[in-house]
C-alpha cells in the first residue's frame, strides 16, 4: 500500500487487512480450506461482490494472497495465502480467542475448544499445515 495515515505500526496494519472483509476471507481460506472466489461468496456473512473483489485484489497486492489458475477448470482462480499471509495465523488465532471469551453469542466450537485447551499447539499445527501450501 502506497500511502498510509500516519507511521504507527497499527495504523500501517490495519491499512492493509484492518476490514472485516478483509479478515474473513484470509479466515476462510487459513482455517475453512477455501480457496475460489465462489466459496467466499457462500460464506455466512455474507459478502457483497463487488466488495469480495475489491478486497482479494487488495489482498493480493499487499502480497498476502497470491492467485493462480485451477488447474482443473482453467476460467477458474485459486486463492492461497503468502508466507506473509502465513504470519497473520497468531494474530487470527488471537481474534477468535478474544471473540469467545467476551461475547456470550460466539460460543466455542471444536477449533475454539482446542485454542483454549492448547492456542500454541494449535498455531504451530496450521502453521505447519499452510506453510506446505504455499506455492
Amino acid at each position: 500500500m502506497e500511502k498510509t495515515r500516519s507511521d504507527c505500526p497499527i495504523t500501517c496494519s490495519l491499512d492493509v487487512f484492518g476490514d472485516k472483509w478483509s479478515l474473513l476471507i484470509i479466515r476462510d481460506i487459513m482455517l475453512r480450506g477455501k480457496l475460489s472466489y465462489s466459496e467466499f461468496l457462500e460464506s455466512e456473512e455474507k459478502i457483497a461482490t463487488n466488495i469480495l473483489v475489491n478486497r482479494l485484489a487488495l489482498l493480493e497486492a499487499e502480497n498476502i494472497l497470491s492467485k493462480r489458475v485451477s488447474p482443473t477448470n482453467k476460467s477458474k482462480f485459486i486463492y492461497s495465502l503468502t508466507r506473509k499471509g502465513i504470519d497473520l495465523l497468531p494474530i487470527i488465532i488471537e481474534i477468535m480467542d478474544w471473540g469467545a471469551k467476551y461475547n456470550a453469542n460466539c460460543p466455542r466450537k471444536e477449533l475454539g475448544k482446542k485454542i483454549k485447551k492448547d492456542k500454541a499447539g494449535v498455531i504451530k499445527e496450521y502453521f505447519e499445515k499452510l506453510k506446505k501450501q504455499v506455492i
